[in-house]
């Protein structure tokens, strides 16, 4: 009997997409590690998604994640382990996510050069 190895079917690179679709700014890193370190899951990594919704019909999400999902590619960045499931990769291609902090708070701020609109809080765009 012969080994096989998967092979994931709607994966990126499959898709003719770049390997890791996002990347962290060092301050978005630095912040994911220090909210790891507080809540005490250092061993767990960050899903990041688009879902439907929001003023402009999609929306970025983000959260704590400790197991990896059927389809998902799952990439490192300086120790930080990131969870993107396969519709939301393709959304994804060129996003930088940072961490900025202003006058109405801080926060994670996704920079999507392929987002066609915005909404004014940033959080929502379309495609």
């Amino acid at each position: 009997m012969e080994a096989t190895t998967a092979v994931q079917q709607h994966s990126p690179a499959h898709l003719g997409m770049e390997a890791n679709p996002l990347v962290l700014t060092p301050k978005a890193v630095e912040m994911v590690k220090s909210a790891m370190a507080q809540e005490g899951i250092q061993d767990h990594g960050i899903r990041v998604g688009v879902v439907g919704g929001g003023c402009s019909g999609f929306q970025y999400s983000m959260d704590f994640e400790n197991a990896e999902r059927d389809g998902d590619s799952i990439y490192e960045q300086d120790g930080v382990k990131l969870f993107v499931d396969p519709m939301s990769s393709m959304y994804l291609q060129g996003v930088t996510v940072d961490y900025v902090v202003g006058l109405q708070g801080a926060g994670f701020k996704f920079n999507n050069p392929s987002a066609k609109n915005t909404c004014g809080c940033g959080q929502s765009f379309s495609y």
